[in-house]
């Protein structure tokens, strides 16, 4: 953000100093000229740095659009190389989805939370499911 920063200030001052030379002289500038490289080059620099500061800040703030706050990932637990559990809150409601490489399966919905969305240790999902699948009569 600094570096964003100290260049528009750098360009800010380089135009000043372009105009003012523009206007001593009475002769028109030379567009090949190495001054018009530099300010070429800082420009797009400028941009540039732009783009990344404006960037980090979206994520830093995560406000990108279609993003809700009533949908979360809550846990996962990997399966295997390209298969997992996701445990995920919709509204007041949890479901446990799998994931492969080719399909998301519905494998349970629960109406009391398993795991509470905020305060989801590590490892305490895979405890957490077993727990829960025995008590439905399930086996893990």
């Amino acid at each position: 953000m600094r570096f964003a920063f100290a260049i528009t200030l750098l360009l800010i001052s380089r135009a000043g100093y372009s105009a003012a030379t523009e206007t001593a002289s009475s002769s028109m500038p030379n567009p090949l000229g190495s001054g018009a490289i530099i300010e070429l080059v800082l420009g797009l620099v400028a941009v540039i740095g732009l783009i990344l500061a404006l960037a980090w800040l979206v994520r830093r703030l995560n406000v990108l659009p279609g993003q809700r706050g009533d949908m979360q990932v809550v846990a996962v637990l990997p399966l295997g190389q390209r298969e997992k559990a996701v445990l995920i809150q919709v509204g007041e409601q949890q479901m446990l989805l799998g994931v492969s490489s080719s399909q998301v399966s519905l494998l349970e919905k629960f109406d009391t939370p398993v795991i509470e969305p905020r305060h989801a240790p590590q490892g305490a999902f895979a405890n957490r499911l077993k727990e829960v699948m025995q008590q439905s009569g399930r086996k893990p």
